[in-house]
């Protein structure tokens, strides 16, 4: 099978390599870029914990090809914090309210948060629930993530 050549910009640098059509984005993402936050659990878009922000829109990067990511801006879990390594708040919401506990699935449950944040920023439970739905969690039972999720909520309205 003949390569494609892509250029992403993944977490603000321009990524260019020669991939086959059929590598997804989150094999590209781990292999290629070594950026190993993207988790891959069911690799059928169910489980949520390879989602990614591709052009601000949070995306299952098991889902998609690299090749269809040609020319876009990917955002990754190790994309959210600052360049300084400061955590984002989403981010700090989790650890500093027990979002996590195996730890698997947070990468995907931090960046649709982000995403849904972004766009909701004063939302409700259960509009958090309704938008957290995609992201499956074996270990902590939620309570965590929901209130994660809306502490990172009141921090950006402070």
């Amino acid at each position: 099978m003949s390569e494609v050549e892509i250029e992403l910009k993944v977490n603000g640098g321009v990524r260019r390599a020669a991939v086959e059509p059929r590598l997804t984005l989150a094999d590209y993402l781990r292999v290629h870029c070594g950026l190993t936050g993207t988790h891959l659990g069911c690799e059928h878009g169910v489980c949520g914990a390879c989602t990614v922000l591709v052009d601000g829109a949070a995306v299952r990067a098991c889902l998609v090809f690299a090749a269809q990511a040609d020319g876009a801006e990917v955002t990754t879990v190790e994309g959210l914090a600052g360049d300084d390594g400061e955590l984002s708040p989403v981010q700090d919401a989790f650890r500093d309210h027990h979002g996590l506990q195996c730890g698997f699935c947070t990468p995907g449950f931090v960046v649709s948060a982000t995403a849904f944040l972004r766009d909701n920023p004063r939302p409700t439970d259960e509009q958090i629930r309704e938008a957290l739905s995609g992201n499956l969690c074996r270990c902590t039972g939620y309570q965590g993530i929901l209130q994660a999720v809306r502490a990172a909520a009141e921090s950006d309205q402070e």
